[in-house]
């Protein structure tokens, strides 16, 4: 089941559109509802996954607060912070495969990493990263690509390395 759910949010992030998708179960529109009224969301979109294959992808409520387009199957919403379930969720599946272990340091995957201390290049691990141990202050790092820049990914990975740690 955790798999499931797993693979649910890798769709969900993909914006991978569904080939044949079924009614929802009985009661599953109005939880929905009762999750959009209850955390004041205007609109949502929700795929579930089951053995590989969409069985259903749904809209609920409105595009965006104040107007009338109904949100679809293919809205895309901004998720913001949700991005972080999203790598975990990649990581631990690629853990699962034995790919990556949680408890191995970033330069055995990624040799070109670097933070402004050595010793911490050295030891910081994939999950270091994942529960922000790397000594990085809050937002430290955020303007190297908010608002939107002209760096790219592999720019933004080699500018950490002249941010300062602040713990």
């Amino acid at each position: 089941m955790h798999r499931y759910w797993l693979r649910l949010l890798l769709l969900l992030s993909t914006g991978v559109t569904p080939v044949a998708a079924q009614q929802p179960p009985a009661g599953f529109d109005a939880y929905i509802q009762r999750v959009m009224q209850t955390f004041t969301v205007p609109g949502l979109s929700v795929a579930i996954v089951k053995d590989g294959k969409v069985v259903l992808a749904k809209g609920y409520g409105v595009r965006r607060m104040g107007e009338r387009a109904p949100a679809d199957a293919r809205t895309r919403f901004g998720i913001a912070s949700n991005t972080k379930l999203f790598t975990a969720t990649a990581l631990a599946l690629l853990v699962e495969e034995g790919k990556i272990e949680w408890d191995k340091p970033v330069v055995d995957y990624l040799p070109a990493f670097a933070m402004s201390n050595p010793y911490v290049t050295r030891e910081l691990t994939v999950r270091d990263l994942l529960v922000h141990r790397s000594g990085l202050g809050l937002g430290a790092g955020d303007l190297l690509w908010w608002p939107p820049s002209t760096y790219n990914r592999k720019e933004i990975a080699r500018r950490i390395r002249y941010i300062p740690l602040a713990t």
